[in-house]
C-alpha cells in the first residue's frame, strides 16, 4: 500500500546540500570566474524588476520639478545672481591686492639700490586745485616724517614733504610750478635746475646756454646739492632740445619718470645719518643753515644769478668789441681818403 505523502530527505539535509553547492559555486567563480555569463544573464532578467521597483520614485522626483512654482525658481535664480555677484566682487578684491602687490614689489627692488633709510606711505588725497600739484600721505610726524624730505615711486622722484602733522603730510610733487630741483645730466655730469611748469607730464631746464652738453633721451638724477634729494636718483629723461637763434639760452623740456598721476604708494626716504650729523654740526657752527629748504632755495637763486651775470658781461664785452672795430674801419678810411 501507499501512502498519498511520500516522504524525502530531511530539512537539514537539504540545507546542507544548499550550502555545500552555495560554497562550490562561490569558489569556481571566484578561482575561474566561468559564472560570468550566468550573472549577466541573471542581471538582464532582474533588471526589468528593478527599474519597475524604482519607477515610483522617479516619478516623484519628476513631478516636483516639473509642477515646481515659479516663486520658487524666481528664489533660486536670485539666490544664484546674489552668490555670482559675490564671487565677481572676491575676484576683484583678488586682482586689487595683486597689482598692490606688484607695485609694492616694485618699491622693494627700487630700495636695493639705496643705503637710506626707507618708508612705503599710501596716497590718501590729491589736490584739486589746477595750480598747485600737492598729494596728501597717510604718515607724519609719529613716523619721523619731517619738512623738505624727499619722495619717490619705484621709477624715480616725486617730490619733497612741505607741511607734517601727526599723522599726515603733505607733499609738492616736482612738476608744481613752484617747485625746483637741482640735477645732474647722467652722461655728461652737467648740472642744471628742474623747474615744475604746472603740467604733470612736464619739467623746463633753464639757464642753460647754447653748448651745453646735452641731448635728448638724456637722463636726469639728483645732483644731491642743496641738502633736500639724496644724490643719484633717477628724475626724468629729455624730451626736447631747442636752440632758438637770438635767444642767451636753450629751451629744453624734460618728462618725469615717476608716475605722478598713477602711483598709489611712495617712499619716504631719510638721508644718511652722517650727512644728518655734518648737517647739524655746520648749523651749530653757523657754517650753514639748519633750514635744508632755504638752502636749497639759496643755492639754486645763486646758479640763476651767477648763470645771468656771466651772460650780461659776455654780451657787453661783445658789444664794445664790435664798437672798437666799427671805429677802427672809420678811422681807416678816411686816412684812405
Amino acid at each position: 500500500m501507499q501512502t498519498l505523502f511520500t516522504s524525502g530527505p530531511s530539512a537539514t539535509f537539504r540545507m546542507v546540500v544548499l550550502v555545500v553547492a552555495s560554497i562550490v559555486l562561490m569558489t569556481v567563480d571566484h578561482r575561474w570566474r566561468s559564472l560570468e555569463l550566468v550573472r549577466s544573464a541573471l542581471s538582464s532578467v532582474i533588471y526589468p524588476l528593478q527599474y519597475t521597483i524604482d519607477l515610483p520614485i522617479r516619478l516623484y522626483y519628476w513631478s516636483d520639478e516639473v509642477f515646481s512654482s515659479r516663486q520658487t525658481l524666481l528664489e533660486k535664480n536670485r539666490e544664484f545672481e546674489a552668490r555670482h555677484l559675490e564671487n565677481r566682487v572676491q575676484l576683484q578684491k583678488l586682482d586689487i591686492i595683486e597689482k598692490e602687490n606688484k607695485r609694492l614689489r616694485e618699491l622693494l627692488s627700487a630700495t636695493s639700490k639705496t643705503t637710506e633709510r626707507l618708508l612705503i606711505s599710501e596716497i590718501i588725497n590729491v589736490d584739486v586745485d589746477p595750480y598747485r600739484q600737492l598729494i596728501l600721505l597717510n604718515k607724519g610726524s609719529n613716523s619721523d616724517v619731517y619738512q623738505g624730505q624727499a619722495i619717490m615711486d619705484a621709477q624715480g622722484i616725486m617730490g619733497q614733504i612741505i607741511h607734517v602733522s601727526p599723522l599726515s603730510s603733505t607733499a609738492m610733487l616736482i612738476t608744481d610750478a613752484s617747485h625746483a630741483l637741482p640735477v645732474q645730466i647722467d652722461r655728461s655730469g652737467l648740472r642744471a635746475n628742474a623747474f615744475g611748469t604746472g603740467k604733470m607730464d612736464q619739467l623746463d631746464l633753464r639757464h642753460l646756454p647754447h653748448n651745453a652738453d646735452i641731448q635728448v633721451g638724456d637722463t636726469l638724477i639728483t645732483s644731491g646739492l642743496g641738502g633736500i634729494f639724496p644724490p643719484n636718483y633717477p628724475v626724468a629723461r629729455i624730451t626736447k632740445v631747442e636752440r632758438p637763434a637770438g635767444e642767451p639760452f636753450a629751451a629744453i623740456i624734460a618728462t618725469p619718470l615717476a608716475q605722478l598721476d598713477k602711483s598709489r604708494e611712495v617712499l619716504l626716504v631719510w638721508r644718511n645719518d652722517a650727512e644728518e650729523k655734518t648737517e647739524n654740526i655746520q648749523a651749530q657752527d653757523g657754517k650753514k643753515p639748519a633750514n635744508n629748504t632755504s638752502t636749497n632755495s639759496d643755492t639754486i637763486t645763486d646758479t640763476i644769478l651767477d648763470t645771468i651775470t656771466n651772460t650780461i658781461t659776455n654780451t657787453i664785452t661783445d658789444t664794445d668789441k664790435k664798437v672798437e672795430q666799427k671805429k677802427e674801419s672809420t678811422v681807416q678810411g678816411s686816412s684812405n681818403e
